[in-house]
């Protein structure tokens, strides 16, 4: 069942990154500006965002199963429309349709694995998860690319319309998700009181530190992978529309390995912050020195170096997992993966406009793109580092 879960998560990363392969072929056709193609990968996220809230209470009032085979079919009839747009206009729409039909993909996955299997092994298994939902992101590399260049990149959302059907329909052939050992027998929530129990988690002093970073190492990230990955390298370094697939799919096969072994090496509740920190900040200084290099395999070499540190966002989950009592787990999961998105969003949207400023400015805009991305994650990492954290974090705490 956890699979068959994933497997619509896997369509979600399929989504969230097309832009990047896209983004030559939507500027040839529509005539869009470095900011509307921001503006049109940032929707994704959120739309994904916004909605992750209501995806949660949906989950906690009428489990997994229904969430997900509710909101699904929003992302098959949004890469329909995406196909089939004759304008900028009908593009955005299938973006947004997409969007909320995908976001309760991945939350899903790792309230599951909350509910279901032990506490200890949560990083593990969200590793896993999240290595196993990378395989969405290698259609998004050298097949889309080859699909793009010879049957145009309505093709490739034609082809992701199909795919999230067929994951619709396995969800519902084989998903059934197991009673929980101490279910409550109380009268079920209203989405009031749903709701309300969702906004205690903001009185909490930690929770903004986690939602700050969680707003922007992902987002950094997948602003590389899904918006700028493809541009940059076509662009900046004359590579071809397949080339740029090749290093998207080489990209993404490491991020498919990268969580597992991350989840392997988590140090546990009472460390973990300080790898994040770290982690976020070297990071960071990748993003600076990509911005700077215009050698072309030497930033090539950068990406994939950048590929291997992505993995540590389980250490993320994992942290949230930990900084929460039992009972509010599902909803600080649910506020947190609500906080990626949309920091995706703002990122990719901004990044646009930088891109847009400094091409007017007759500066790089990918240079101006990169740094940017650097000085969000430098001062996020240091708002979580002095932030308060957890009382459960605390050694000897319980």
């Amino acid at each position: 069942m956890y699979l068959c879960l994933l497997s619509a998560f896997s369509l979600s990363q399929a989504f969230r990154t097309v832009t990047s392969i896209i983004a030559t072929g939507l500027q040839a056709d529509f005539g869009i500006s470095p900011d509307s193609l921001g503006a049109f990968a940032g929707l994704f996220g959120l739309s994904f965002g916004v909605t992750q809230l209501l995806m949660g209470i949906g989950m906690d009032l009428y489990g997994l199963r229904k969430t997900v085979l509710t909101a699904f079919p929003l992302a098959v009839l949004g890469a329909a429309v995406s196909a089939a747009a004759p304008s900028y206009g009908w593009l955005m729409l299938g973006q947004l349709l997409i969007g909320v039909g995908c976001s309760p993909a991945f939350l899903a996955c790792t309230v599951f694995i909350s509910r279901h299997f032990p506490a200890q092994r949560f990083a593990f298994f969200s590793g896993l998860g999240m290595g196993v939902g990378g395989l969405g992101l290698l259609f998004t590399g050298t097949p889309l690319a080859f699909m793009v260049q010879h049957g145009g990149w309505r093709m490739g959302f034609g082809v992701l319309a199909v795919l999230s059907l067929l994951s619709w329909l396995l969800i519902f052939w084989k998903v059934r998700e197991p009673a929980l050992p101490h279910a409550s027998s109380d009268p079920r929530e209203s989405w009031g009181q749903a709701a309300a129990r969702f906004g205690t988690l903001f009185r909490v002093p930690h929770t903004w530190g986690i939602l700050i970073l969680g707003m922007t190492c992902y987002a950094a990230f997948l602003s590389l992978r899904g918006l700028w990955l493809g541009p940059l390298l076509m662009e900046r370094h004359h590579f071809s529309l397949v080339e740029s697939g090749n290093v998207a799919l080489v990209l993404s096969m490491i991020s498919v390995v990268v969580p597992v072994v991350y989840g392997r090496m988590d140090p546990g509740a009472t460390h973990r912050r300080a790898w994040i920190t770290r982690l976020s900040l070297l990071m960071g200084g990748l993003f600076v020195l990509l911005g700077l290099l215009q050698h072309a395999a030497a930033s090539v070499a950068l990406i994939f170096l950048m590929g291997l540190l992505s993995g540590y966002g389980v250490l993320q989950y994992a942290d949230v997992r930990s900084s929460y009592p039992a009972e509010t787990t599902g909803r600080a999961l649910s506020l947190y993966t609500m906080s990626m998105f949309l920091g995706v969003a703002l990122m990719q949207w901004f990044t646009g406009v930088v891109a847009t400023w400094a091409q007017h400015g007759g500066h790089d805009p990918y240079q101006a793109v990169m740094v940017c991305i650097a000085c969000m994650l430098a001062a996020a990492s240091t708002a979580f580092r002095l932030l308060p954290r957890s009382p459960l974090l605390l050694p000897g705490a319980h």
